[in-house]
Parts: structure tokens; sequence; C-alpha cells
């Protein structure tokens, strides 16, 4: 997704120094090429938040139900591996922000994988909830609760809070450029209509 949302960016920055071109030969194809560019990021982030916000049910997936049992809420995240020798991480989900006595579902796509790992934080930086989960049986759903603070592995925690922060890094990564994005969007199509008046 970074790949697609910097060619958006490039070629709304583009679009923007074409809306200069107003008359001769290069005018209409500049035009065109405007319109194309806009047209193409519009359906390309409204495919994406759609994407996003569906449930997401994979098949051939399992089910993981993390139960809070807490008093506080803490934020979890799901780590799936393929080798626990050395920590090669898979996947990375953020669960969610879960309350005391709720839950929250993930379906995790395990064809590769037998294990992941639970990380919760109380806080942006405060891991206090760690543990890992063997998968010998890939048929039947997982429900994990939460009864106390532990850390079942320091080392495996360590790996664990690295690849969170890659995660969260990447995100923001992310965010800042679909913001400029929208902002070029927006610019491109108020002088868009705008010409047209």
């Amino acid at each position: 997704m970074v790949f697609i949302v910097l060619a958006i960016f490039w070629a709304l920055v583009i679009s923007l120094f074409l809306s200069k071109i107003k008359r001769g030969k290069g005018a209409e194809w500049a035009k065109l090429f405007r319109i194309v560019t806009i047209v193409f990021s519009i359906s390309i982030f409204t495919y994406w938040f759609i994407k996003k916000s569906a449930v997401g049910i994979v098949e051939d997936s399992v089910a993981l139900q993390v139960i809070n049992k807490l008093p506080q809420p803490l934020d979890f995240y799901v780590i799936t591996l393929n080798d626990t020798e050395t920590g090669k991480v898979i996947d990375t989900k953020h669960i969610g922000n879960i309350r005391p006595e709720y839950y929250r579902i993930e379906y995790l796509k395990m064809d590769n994988s037998d294990e992941y790992w639970i990380a919760g934080y109380l806080g942006k930086k405060n891991l206090v909830y760690f543990s890992q989960h063997a998968l010998p049986n890939k048929n039947m759903d997982q429900i994990i609760e939460v009864r106390n603070y532990i850390n079942q592995s320091v080392k495996l925690s360590d790996l664990a809070k690295k690849q969170v922060e890659e995660y969260n890094y990447e995100n923001i990564k992310i965010g800042i450029w679909v913001t400029l994005d929208f902002l070029l969007l927006f610019l491109n199509l108020i002088l868009l209509i705008k010409n047209r008046k």
C-alpha cells in the first residue's frame, strides 16, 4: 500500500502543476491526466477504506477471541510467527483497546504458522501482558482470557515490542502520506471545479 500511496502523491503533485496549463496543445492532455488522477485516487481510497472497515473474516482462518478480565483496559496486539527460533514474524495485527469484561475477535491466517503471540499494553509503551500460544489444531478457534499481568518470556516479549513499534511506525508513516494525498486531492478537485466555471 505504501507504493500506491506514494504513486498517488506524485501523480497529484504533477496534476497540481499541470493545472497551470490553460491553453495550447497540452491543455487537453493535462486536463485528461488531472481527471484520470483524481478518479483513480478517489477509487483507490474508497476501496481501501471499505476493505479496512469490513469485518476481517478470512477463508480458512482461525478465530481468536481475546477476553479482558483485568480491571483496566489494555491495548492488544497479536503477532503470528513462522519460526520461533529466529523470531521471524509473518503478520502483526492491532486487535484494539479492550475494556474490562469485554472481548474482541480477530481472524488469523495460520497457513504458514503454528504459533502466535499476544501482547497487551497499558498506555502507549508499557507492555504488561505477553503470552505465546501454540496452535496444534488449526480447525479449532482460540479463546484467550487475560486474567493477570504476565510476561511469559522477557526475550520474546522484547522481540514482540520491536515488532509492535515497527508496525506502529509503518502505520504512522502511511497515515502522514494519506493525509498529504487527501490535501492534494482536495486542492486538485477544487482547481478542476473552479476552472470549469
